[in-house]
């Protein structure tokens, strides 16, 4: 086991999930970090702390492991503890779900104000990896309102957050080794170069761009869109995988199609080559079919509200491509598949439902999807779900 190093750069990771693990501690760490994970399981901060690494198997055909070692780990709630840890960091990153950001907001503002009384002036870079737009912006807005007026122009002289886009398929899964976590192999993450304060120390597989627009829609409008479609088309077909999904040459097509959708949108939005999306469109297809990897319905389309909202993954891009004349008639297809994902254990799912029941649709898409009743969109969207509706009855009536 390895010791942690004064001479190696500290990083300070929010989240001991899947993804912190899986995904951003592992690159940080084969780039030479030091990283300190902040989480609430107490489980996680022991094993950390008396290990010092943990392991990870990718999911390709033989089963590589991979040894993640210099990490510690302490409680979100020992905020003396992480403030500290913010003193001696060169960056913080984040991965624990967008809603979870203004709960970490407070703790990084008070490690912020003690690098500023410290006088301590070394570039701070705090990047927020999540499925999102604007991630790193949104918590510099709720770090920002914790720290004192007085501190703002000082803190932006040598704190940056640079938004990101990150992508790497983490499935829900159950280890007896409480830090093991199996991946996929393939990873994106894209980090916006013109908002750092200076050069990072060298992260590896990471990609460095001046606007990452293109990289962020790319990823959502492609991965998030398809991966969430393929949940929900699935979910009403009574599968329990994307990888069952992908198996089902009907519904596979399906998912192809809502990518060419977007695609067709992200091609004539940002001047993408066309040849090579529709690789990359490929590259994705296969990626949901790997077979080494067991992704559950369930996980994929859960918090249907938020994934159903007008600046996400589903509403979005569909409102971008109409307003280019494009064909959508997928992509509100999978709208409406996403309406009926009634999963009892989802609390999103539960109260969509029960606002189903207790409301006429047209009031649901304009209230939670933020389509008005005049656009063109709300009524096509509908239909297909009316459409789903009187057919799963007619299934119901049959059996």
């Amino acid at each position: 086991m390895n010791d942690f190093n004064i001479d190696r750069p500290k990083a300070v990771h929010f989240g001991a999930g899947n993804i912190g693990r899986g995904f951003i501690g592992l690159i940080l760490t084969k780039s030479g970090y030091d990283v300190c994970f902040v989480t609430r399981s107490q489980t996680k901060i022991e094993q950390f702390n008396l290990r010092k690494e943990y392991p990870i198997t990718i999911a390709n055909e033989t089963k590589d492991r991979i040894l993640v070692k210099n990490v510690e780990a302490v409680s979100t709630d020992d905020t003396l503890s992480v403030v500290k840890k913010i003193v001696d960091a060169k960056i913080i990153t984040t991965a624990l779900g967008v809603s979870n950001l203004p709960t970490i907001a407070e703790n990084i503002a008070l490690g912020i104000k003690a690098r500023i009384i410290k006088n301590n002036k070394n570039p701070l870079h705090i990047i927020a990896c999540e499925n999102i737009i604007g991630a790193s912006s949104k918590l510099k807005k709720y770090v920002y309102s914790y720290l004192p007026t007085s501190m703002h122009e000082q803190a932006s002289q040598f704190v940056a957050f640079p938004n990101a886009a990150v992508d790497r398929i983490v499935p829900v899964q159950y280890h007896k080794d409480p830090l093991e976590v199996t991946v996929e192999p393939y990873f994106e993450w894209v980090i916006e170069s013109s908002q750092l304060q200076e050069k990072l120390p060298t992260i590896q597989d990471v990609q460095f761009v001046d606007s990452l627009d293109a990289y962020i829609e790319r990823k959502l409008f492609t991965v998030n869109t398809a991966h969430c479609s393929a949940a929900y088309f699935g979910y009403l077909k009574g599968y329990s995988t994307i990888q069952e999904v992908m198996k089902d040459p009907q519904l596979s097509m399906q998912v192809q199609k809502v990518m060419n959708e977007t695609g067709e949108m992200l091609i004539e939005k940002y001047d993408l080559d066309e040849q090579e999306h529709k690789r990359y469109i490929r590259k994705i297809l296969h990626r949901f079919a790997n077979p080494n990897l067991k992704d559950k319905i369930v996980r994929v389309g859960r918090s249907p509200l938020r994934k159903l909202s007008i600046n996400d993954r589903l509403v979005k891009p569909t409102v971008q491509a109409y307003e280019l004349g494009m064909d959508i008639s997928n992509l509100t297809k999978a709208i409406a598949a996403a309406l009926h994902f009634d999963y009892i254990k989802d609390p999103e799912s539960v109260k969509l439902n029960e606002e189903l029941e207790k409301y006429d649709i047209h009031l649901v898409i304009s209230k939670y999807l933020g389509i008005p009743k005049a656009h063109p969109i709300h009524e096509k969207v509908a239909a297909k779900y009316k459409e789903i509706k009187n057919r799963n009855l007619k299934v119901k009536t049959l059996s």
